[in-house]
């Protein structure tokens, strides 16, 4: 069966591809989203999405059931360090609870602040939320049970082969092809598009369990364990479902006991209830060499694989999710230009790259611990070691401060750029940053005021915004005027500032440009 379609078609519904296909339909775009599956994920995968991401989620009307149906704000995400449960702990990283995140936030009204606090998250639960939230979506065709196959781009569009049930075979015809098919991801391998990694590959085992065994809240709760005998204990609901990882040498199949193997690791006896699934999977730290391929785009996992520390990999998948989903919108509609999907690599494929350093950053202190221990170092120095290394917990700044200032959709602006904290957010609208959110004197979050398409935020107090959004519209681009009589003007360093979508500051100035066509051109990708 041959099917033409207009639609955007996007190849795996995990968290990356369902988002994608929902901030598609966000900005009046259908899209069929092709899943293998049937159903989320067995294994819980990933189970930290950071307050960005919240922030992103929250567009989308997620936020609170995301909240509501993960880990109680109440408990904190603490790592605690052990040579094995014989003993009191080397250390135990404290990191602060939603709660006590979203107190604090309270408090400041600043910029420094995020809008929204980290949450704790199965992935496959947030699969679940995400994917049900597109298959009730009338823009979004979720198609459960298909494969993708081969694709044929013939340069006006993509030609794609799905295999489902019973043999059947479909092709579709799609204007743009979105990959979200993970690591392993077929469609990278149909476009030879080769991953350039850093450092070696590992495997583990990951064993998914149930045990009310007070035993393993021995020392206290912990979000996740890392015992230097070789094993990362993760509490998946802070009640009775966890994940042991353990690591494995060489490349043959692990035929151990994994329970056991737990047990002899984390160095004391428990019960295990019940085992919810075991599975074998291999880190890496890598990234694809291009993000895209003619009319087709890596998204997620498929344009970057990073081990799970530091939880970076389905954060820059979600956001990246965002950063294509409102750009291929743009083009579709006719007002972007072939610049703006340019951009998609030249913004997302930098922060990427970032962020597979910060991940290799905290799993070579995983690995060092263990070298350590086995060495024979003693309490004293691991937990000196330990306690120069808690920085890497608080990285508020790894998150939030990522900045498209190179991007060539992102207008230039002369200067010395604002400096880049690892701790802090630093507020500011300098093009290509994630504008500053406040409340306003009404109690809202400017965020929530900020349009679906681009929002002109205008602190002059007179009919200069107004003016500059009338021409937009004439130019058929999408702009809301935001006009602000507010303290908020502070913080946000200039009187008008043009935010995209995705909460990124497109351009900004005190009145204004002499050439404001220019300047829609320019950030539309003209």
């Amino acid at each position: 069966m041959s099917t033409h379609d207009e639609r955007v078609l996007v190849v795996g519904a995990g968290p990356v591809g369902a988002v994608l296909a929902l901030e598609l339909a966000r900005h009046g775009i259908p899209s069929v989203l092709v899943e293998r599956s049937t159903g989320p994920s067995r294994h819980p995968k990933m189970d930290y999405v950071n307050g960005r991401s919240m922030e992103l989620l929250r567009r989308l009307g997620l936020a609170e059931e995301i909240r509501a149906r993960g880990i109680g704000a109440e408990h904190q995400a603490n790592f605690l360090w052990t040579r094995g449960f014989q003993e009191p702990p080397v250390r135990t990283w404290q990191h602060e609870s939603v709660a006590g995140v979203a107190a604090r936030l309270a408090t400041v009204n600043d910029g420094t602040a995020p809008l929204e606090p980290y949450q704790r998250v199965q992935g496959s639960l947030l699969e679940e939320i995400v994917r049900r939230e597109a298959r009730d979506h009338p823009l979004v065709d979720l198609v459960e049970g298909w494969a993708f196959t081969d694709l044929e781009d013939t340069g006006d569009g993509v030609v794609v082969s799905l295999a489902g049930p019973g043999g059947q075979v479909r092709t579709v015809r799609a204007p743009y092809v979105a990959a979200c098919d993970g690591a392993n991801s077929t469609v990278r391998r149909c476009l030879g598009i080769p991953v350039e990694e850093t450092g070696p590959k590992a495997r583990n085992c990951s064993v998914y369990f149930r045990s009310t065994d007070p035993a393993l809240r021995r020392h206290g709760r912990a979000f996740v364990t890392i015992s230097a005998r070789g094993l990362t204990l993760v509490s998946r609901d802070e009640a009775d479902t966890w994940t042991g990882s353990i690591p494995l040498h060489g490349d043959g199949p692990f035929t151990a006991d994994p329970v056991e193997t737990m047990r002899q690791r984390l160095g004391t006896d428990f019960a295990v209830d019940e085992v919810l699934n075991v599975a074998v999977w291999e880190g890496s730290l890598s990234v694809a060499s291009t993000y895209r391929s003619g009319s087709v785009f890596l998204v997620g996992d498929s344009a970057h694989h990073f081990f799970p520390t530091g939880g970076h990999g389905a954060n820059t998948g979600l956001a990246d999710a965002v950063d294509l989903g409102w750009k291929l919108a743009a083009v579709l509609h006719g007002w972007g230009g072939p610049r703006l999907l340019a951009s998609y690599e030249a913004e997302r494929r930098p922060v990427a790259l970032f962020n597979r350093e910060m991940c290799a950053n905290l799993l070579e202190v995983w690995r060092r611990f263990a070298r350590m221990v086995a060495d024979g170092a003693s309490r004293e120095h691991l937990g000196g070691f330990l306690d120069a290394e808690v920085y890497q917990l608080d990285n508020v700044g790894v998150h939030f401060g990522y900045r498209y200032s190179d991007s060539p959709v992102i207008w230039p602006e002369q200067g010395t750029p604002p400096p880049w904290r690892w701790h802090e957010i630093v507020p500011t609208t300098w093009p290509g940053s994630r504008a500053p959110s406040l409340r306003l004197a009404d109690g809202t979050d400017i965020f929530d005021r900020l349009g679906t398409g681009l929002t002109l935020v205008d602190f002059t107090g007179g009919d200069t915004g107004a003016a500059l959004v009338k021409e937009a519209l004439e130019h058929g681009v999408p702009m809301e005027h935001l006009a602000v009589d507010d303290a908020a003007r502070a913080v946000w360093e200039r009187d008008l500032v043009l935010v995209r979508p995705d909460q990124h500051v497109a351009w900004r100035g005190d009145a204004a440009p002499e050439h404001w066509a220019g300047v829609l051109d320019h950030i539309r990708g003209h």
